[in-house]
């Protein structure tokens, strides 16, 4: 039994990799800050990615959206005057569209991913964060940016001076996530290599969730969404930099120092695992970038052996 942290594209490919080894032994916790409402609809970016990745049918060269895309109305929501900066397809917001109606008769985000994902022939549980209200915000020297306006509107172009997360001092962990997280049969906690900032940090701070991190019984590591002094994709080599952070796996493995018990490093970066293991980290050195499915499964065994010697 595996529970598995994630958000974004990274995140998605390392799950899709656990859930062909894991099946329904796997659990995804995915961010839900990043949630927002567009055109009317409730949009979850995090927990489509890895719900289309997990189903098989994400955009291959996107790693985001759905395959064989068309963009019919939002053609037409430009040429009526809406706004069309966020891209959304014709398959897409059929989802949208079903997550926003239930979401307004009264059923919570965790129900509503259940049943898409069962419809759609996932095994593995994908679990919202929380069924509350939280709002990454990216402050900027022009003031605070909610987070698609800096990640799509403004393209990351913006310097970053820091992170908030609107109204997680009132959300909590979903109850779906709170019993993962307490089972006394789960074998490790994996925090996949997505964005330690704006895709990891609103799971963790969540009121009570890093407690019940802290109080497992089984081994915690993370992979490193750092390879060589960049971020394979995503703005998290650029955020580190205008943080005052090296661009490395060690500043990855200070992110979540006093958590984890082991880091996964690309090969590019085995000159840093003496350092990283001085701060008491395990480290495991292996290919972690993921180009093809047969890639994702193999770092996902990899990870699954490394979290077997762990607990040894």
């Amino acid at each position: 039994m595996i529970a598995a942290l994630a958000g974004g594209v990274g995140g998605a490919k390392l799950a899709d990799g656990l859930a062909r080894l894991l099946g329904d032994k796997l659990s995804v916790i995915v961010n839900t800050g990043d949630d927002f409402e567009h055109l009317g609809l409730a949009i979850s970016p995090d927990l489509d990615t890895v719900t289309y990745t997990l189903a098989g049918i994400a955009n291959p060269e996107t790693g985001w959206g759905v395959a064989g895309e068309s963009w019919n109305a939002l053609d037409q929501v430009a040429k009526l005057g809406g706004p069309g900066w966020f891209r959304l397809g014709d398959k897409d917001i059929a989802l949208h569209l079903v997550r926003s109606q239930r979401l307004r008769r009264g059923e919570n985000l965790t129900a509503v991913t259940a049943d898409i994902c069962a419809r759609l022939g996932i095994a593995a549980r994908i679990l919202p964060m929380t069924d509350d209200s939280v709002h990454t915000l990216v402050d900027t020297a022009e003031g605070p940016l909610a987070f698609q306006d800096y990640f799509v509107a403004r393209r990351c172009e913006i310097p970053v001076t820091g992170f908030r997360f609107a109204g997680i001092a009132d959300a909590k962990p979903s109850p779906a996530v709170v019993s993962v997280l307490n089972d006394r049969t789960l074998d490790a906690v994996m925090i996949c290599p997505s964005n330690p900032f704006v895709s990891v940090d609103p799971i963790l701070g969540l009121p009570g969730l890093r407690d019940l991190l802290v109080q497992r019984t089984c081994p915690l590591l993370a992979v490193s969404p750092i390879i060589g002094g960049t971020a394979v994709k995503g703005p998290a080599a650029k955020m580190m930099r205008e943080l005052g952070l090296d661009v490395s796996a060690t500043s990855v493995a200070g992110h979540y120092r006093g958590l984890i018990d082991g880091l996964v490093i690309d090969t590019a970066d085995a000159g840093l695992a003496g350092t990283i293991e001085a701060m008491g980290i395990k480290t495991l050195v292996t290919p972690t970038l993921m180009k093809t499915a047969e890639d994702r499964t193999v770092l996902a065994q990899s990870c699954l052996d490394f979290a077997a010697a762990l607990r040894r």
